[in-house]
């Protein structure tokens, strides 16, 4: 089955996985495609599977359906690259995952995922929500990894939930728990004998000073991932956020890492954090990256989905094709 079941391609449509934000700079995927850029190319040589039911690819059906072929190349750029998938949070998320696993294995392929469903997420912002309580949260992560299975997979663990302590905005009585629930998380996904772990550590615009990372993410058993992930759903650059990311490595004794740089092709845009205008697609995920500690440009954010209600946007990862033509149309390459 080289497509996804007709569940997940609904969840495409509709855009239903979630975003991430942050008034510090956060909103709501790693392979190698070297410089080829024409429509079969894009993933050529890529380890990482590509979605054919994405919101990106069912807008450029849509689209060639409609004549309107500048539209369709430019969003090509999106449709035709490995982005994450966000299985959502409030129902059983195997079946999102099994599908995209099996049909990655099928091709030989390597399915990248966000794990985004931790109690009190997102401090009450635009992607509010999460499991309803610790026993919950152990329930849907034990169903995300049991559907993982024996694939090549890669899952970057909740987004903001340590940046979120760190910074205060997460309450102090929820630190323990959350803490316990991302080493348990961490622990279960590592199960699986195919999956690799990277934990989120925000953006280098966020925590500022990197060592302030660094014993909470021992506390939540980062030495027991693969990694950590830093940039996820922002629009600092590359060359920031790799400097940031090697001293937060040296810190932890040499721990791997990779960078979101789905929209972070213009840098980020002072003062706006939620669907800034301007943006352009960053770098194409790659493992080519020229530094050792750095496993890969990823495509985490998935481009053309939504912060959430500003600037124009719809809901928190909801599908926005006009704003993915922006990021399309301004990206270098």
């Amino acid at each position: 089955m080289r497509r996804l079941n007709h569940a997940l391609a609904v969840l495409a449509v509709l855009g239903l996985a979630a975003g991430c934000s942050s008034a510090h700079g956060r909103a709501d995927t790693a392979s190698d495609t070297g410089d080829d850029t024409t429509k079969a190319g894009y993933a050529a040589g890529s380890p990482f599977w590509v979605d054919p039911e994405s919101s990106a690819a069912q807008q450029a059906r849509l689209w060639e359906q409609q004549d309107r072929d500048d539209d369709v190349e430019l969003i090509r750029r999106i449709a035709d690259r490995p982005a994450a998938l966000w299985p959502p949070g409030e129902t059983d998320p195997a079946p999102t995952v099994r599908a995209a696993a099996s049909a990655a294995s099928e091709e030989g392929k390597t399915a990248v995922f966000v794990a985004y469903n931790i109690p009190h997420r997102d401090c009450g912002q635009h992607s509010a929500g999460g499991s309803q309580d610790a026993d919950a949260y152990r329930e849907w992560i034990g169903q995300f990894a049991d559907a993982l299975g024996e694939a090549e997979a890669l899952v970057v663990l909740e987004p903001d939930a340590v940046a979120h302590m760190v910074d205060g905005c997460t309450p102090g009585e929820y630190h323990a728990e959350r803490e316990q629930l991302l080493s348990e998380a961490i622990t279960r996904l590592k199960q699986q004998p195919n999956t690799k772990v990277y934990l989120d550590a925000g953006n280098a615009d966020w925590i500022r000073e990197p060592d302030k990372l660094v014993e909470p993410l021992r506390r939540v058993g980062i030495e027991q991932a693969d990694g950590f992930a830093l940039n996820v759903s922002n629009f600092q650059t590359d060359d920031e956020t790799t400097e940031y990311g090697v001293r937060l490595a040296e810190a932890l004794g040499g721990k791997h890492f990779v960078i979101d740089t789905s929209r972070n092709g213009n840098g980020p845009l002072p003062g706006v954090w939620c669907n800034p205008p301007g943006r352009a697609l960053g770098t194409p995920p790659t493992t080519q990256t020229g530094e050792r500690t750095l496993d890969a440009y990823l495509w985490i954010k998935r481009p053309g989905e939504s912060d959430g209600d500003c600037e124009g946007g719809p809901d928190a990862g909801r599908w926005w094709p006009e704003y993915a033509l922006e990021l399309a149309r301004n990206a270098k390459d």
